[in-house]
């Protein structure tokens, strides 16, 4: 399956990308967030458990356990507040 990857804020300027276009085996947020974390350096740290980041799928907030679905878009970004 293909999953269309959006980065916000700080973690696109630390992935030195605001987007990409990934081939995924299937499975949940989690193990999307697994293959993420496993390219090692700033994807590990700033993807690390207990780093501040949400996650969308397709416009809707998302739990680790939400599966994934082919042509899928996901949104990773730092909690934001407003004012």
């Amino acid at each position: 399956m293909t999953l269309r990857l959006l980065y916000f804020a700080r973690l696109r300027e630390r992935f030195g990308m605001g987007e990409e276009t990934l081939a995924f085996a299937g499975g949940s947020v989690a193990s999307l967030l697994d293959l993420l974390r496993a390219r090692g350096g700033v994807w590990a740290e700033e993807l690390a458990p207990g780093r501040s980041f949400r996650v969308a799928v397709n416009q809707h907030l998302a739990t680790f356990d939400t599966p994934l679905a082919d042509a899928a878009e996901v949104a990773i970004f730092p909690p934001v507040t407003g004012g």
